[in-house]
């Protein structure tokens, strides 16, 4: 099955856009269409396990900790946390490249980091 990706309410949107910009046809769902603006960490990952999306997201001070809690008693299809300092065209490039090459099953309770490649 192919990857497909949910914006954190915190990510942010030009990503969204350089990436679908890039490529139309990635699923990536922002976090207005999702109404994600309010809505605690455990509520975010819910809603994007509930939707099959992995959860892309700038958050790395809660995020890891609540994905930990909720992995023990739900699926997650995984998190990339994106640090802020990187360029949105390196972020861009590394969603299509896992968007391109890896199926979903591959990122089912994984938390990474980008960049890929270091």
């Amino acid at each position: 099955m192919k990857v497909r990706f949910q914006a954190d309410a915190d990510l942010n949107q030009i990503i969204v856009k350089a990436t679908l910009r890039r490529e139309p046809t990635i699923d990536f769902q922002t976090a207005q269409a999702s109404q994600l603006s309010c809505l605690k960490d455990e509520e975010v990952l819910s809603l994007a396990a509930k939707g099959g999306r992995i959860l892309v997201t700038h958050d790395r001070k809660t995020i890891p900790h609540h994905f930990a809690k909720f992995i023990t008693f739900q699926t997650s299809p995984g998190v990339l946390i994106v640090p802020q300092r990187l360029p949105v065209a390196g972020v861009s490039e590394d969603l299509i490249l896992i968007w391109a090459v890896t199926d979903a099953e591959e990122w089912i309770n994984k938390i990474r980091s980008l960049p890929l490649l270091k």
